[in-house]
């Protein structure tokens, strides 16, 4: 299961790089379903995981001009306080026993897991519609609307403090609809939000968690490894069919994740 698991990191960093987002959706299954790792202390690798390869990511996006910091610091202010103090003082007051439904015993990690299956189904709606969207940069006039963007930003940091995920299928609409970016610009500026965020949330667990580094920096240099391979293969894949494809194939798993939890265990 382990080697799946290692093959499984190069696919989420392909999947970044040929679609510019999606993969971060897979890595908590991935942590938890082939590396047997603890729901709650997954969602916190999948940030170190997700920030690191969106930071990388982000890179070639700013070389190329397809990245607007301004809108980066006035989204990402709200989500990086927001998934901070999520992952430093929500999700450890979460006690692990919450409730019971008949003789199915709701706990902590199936909690976070069912919510993350829940945030698989809307991401993989966002997948599957392909909308296409204005992608000329040129010219761009940013319009701000500050007091949705606070609660937008403050929205994706408390879910990604929770879940773990990078939270592009929330952010880059937002961008689009409420800072008016052109498709192109908001992915860009969406990986380095996401690296952001994701990064400084990891510090939250800093004292929580006891970190296997070892791990986590394999599968994390896998995922980085796979961002590149993912850019290479978009100029020779579609990526608009592949989005489609990838979005069925993340809903499938989103509803697998719910039988699982609730009847399966």
């Amino acid at each position: 299961m382990e080697i799946a698991g290692y093959i499984a990191s190069v696919l989420i960093g392909i999947s970044l790089g040929l679609i510019g987002g999606g993969g971060s959706i897979l890595t908590v299954p991935v942590l938890v379903y082939l590396f047997g790792i603890d729901p709650v202390l997954a969602t916190a690798y999948s940030l170190f995981i997700v920030g690191s390869t969106s930071l990388v990511g982000a890179y070639p996006k700013y070389k190329q001009g397809l990245l607007s910091i301004k809108t980066a610091l006035i989204f990402g202010a709200p989500a990086i306080a927001a998934v901070f103090a999520t992952r430093k003082f929500i999700v450890p007051a979460i006690p692990h026993d919450l409730f019971t439904i008949g003789s199915l015993a709701i706990t902590k990690p199936i909690l976070l897991m069912l919510l993350f299956a829940v945030l698989m189904v809307f991401a993989s709606y966002s997948m599957i519609r392909g909308k296409k969207e204005d992608e000329n940069c040129n010219g761009v006039a940013l319009q701000f609307n500050y007091p949705m963007i606070l609660l937008e930003g403050t929205v994706v940091g408390v879910l990604t403090g929770l879940v773990g995920a990078g939270g592009g299928f929330l952010i880059i609409p937002a961008l689009v609809l409420l800072s008016k970016l052109p498709m192109k610009l908001a992915v860009g500026t969406s990986l380095l939000i996401i690296a952001a965020k994701s990064l400084i949330g990891f510090l939250g667990d800093i004292g929580h968690q006891v970190i296997d580094w070892n791990l986590l920096l394999i599968v994390t240099a896998l995922a980085i490894g796979g961002i590149f391979i993912g850019n290479w293969l978009s100029h020779k894949i579609s990526g608009d069919k592949l989005k489609r494809v990838f979005g069925w194939f993340v809903l499938v798993m989103g509803i697998y994740i719910i039988i699982k939890e609730l009847f399966l265990k």
